[in-house]
């Protein structure tokens, strides 16, 4: 059986660099004893620089082969690369364009899919267009007067809104608005993140997640998960991520009708076929108190920490994620 060499693309110099790491550090896991893959670690710098394990600075290049700084060390081919990036430039679509470019297989969502799901704006265009319910929302081009008078008339509206920068992942740069005299600076604050900005309806509801991914050519749809944040706080960055934070996590929902169950599920479904995603998603849904299901955002590469939901949901399926990243990996270069 052929043995192949795997880049384990980490990093990317955006506010989720860390927890990209740490991601990272489940991927190597599941694969370092892998008798048909070799793997590399590559942590990518905010400057565009590769570098390895040890600090050593190494060039990724067009013929899908690492360079390494040591004259006397041999060009490393690249058969395969897992561009476990959260944020910029992974989520994004960018890093996915370059490895097109270059034919290089990869593991996740492609270019255009990244993109679409990552900017908020465009996913929600999306989500409509498909027919799955979504956010009441409003976009904003610039932090004009003009602008910030239609999110107060819309805060007078909703009884409260959550302004956003389109572009950023993990809840960076969302600022959730309880007073109407916050809104100017709130929606300044946001344009500091991204170029646009979205400004959604304030919903009270329970946030659920479903994980999506490919297995055996089928396409599965978990049961939801559930995220209950502490009161009055929203899930933010620091609430996802820091060792204090008081979210409670369920992998499976409780006390969700199964008509309602199945429904999400199918709404996740129809957004990863229609969007055209690959390999594995984190679809995350508002349900309202009167059993309004409402599709909140797609994370093309859900985060895999010790906390993360994808790979608890995945596992309360059934399934191994280890057998899940071989199958995927050995379906693109087999096409088994």
């Amino acid at each position: 059986m052929n043995k192949y060499n795997l880049v384990l693309l980490c990093g990317g110099g955006s506010s989720e660099h860390d927890i990209s790491l740490l991601s990272a550090k489940y991927f190597e896991a599941c694969l370092s004893d892998h008798p048909r893959f070799n793997t590399l670690w590559l942590e990518l710098s905010v400057n565009g620089e590769y570098r390895t394990k040890d600090g050593e600075i190494v060039e990724l290049t067009n013929r899908r082969e690492i360079r390494f700084s040591q004259d006397d060390k041999p060009a490393w081919p690249v058969d395969y690369i897992i561009p476990c990036i959260h944020g910029f430039p992974g989520e994004t679509g960018d890093i996915q364009s370059w490895f097109n470019l270059i034919q290089l297989p990869y593991f996740g969502c492609g270019s255009e899919a990244s993109s679409n799901c990552f900017n908020k704006i465009t996913a929600k265009m999306w989500f409509s267009a498909l027919g799955i319910p979504n956010t009441p929302y409003l976009y904003l081009d610039e932090p004009s007067d003009d602008a910030i008078a239609r999110v107060e008339k819309a805060f007078d509206e909703w009884n409260g809104v959550f302004i956003k920068a389109a572009s950023q992942g993990s809840s960076v740069g969302c600022f959730p608005a309880t007073k109407r005299e916050d809104i100017p600076a709130l929606v300044k604050k946001a344009f500091e993140y991204a170029p646009f900005v979205v400004v959604e309806k304030t919903i009270v509801a329970r946030e659920l997640e479903v994980a999506v991914y490919e297995y055996d050519g089928e396409l599965v749809a978990t049961r939801p998960g559930e995220i209950v944040c502490a009161a009055n706080t929203f899930y933010s960055f620091e609430e996802k991520y820091d060792a204090k934070s008081q979210a409670v996590t369920h992998v499976e929902a409780p006390d969700v009708d199964e008509a309602t169950v199945e429904a999400i599920r199918d709404y996740a479904l129809r957004a990863f076929k229609g969007m055209k995603l690959r390999h594995l998603s984190r679809i995350d849904f508002f349900l309202t108190r009167d059993n309004q299901i409402l599709l909140n955002e797609i994370n093309t590469f859900p985060g895999l920490t010790q906390i993360s939901m994808f790979p608890k949901m995945l596992a309360n399926h059934g399934h191994d994620f280890t057998s899940f990243l071989e199958k995927a990996i050995l379906a693109e270069l087999e096409g088994a």
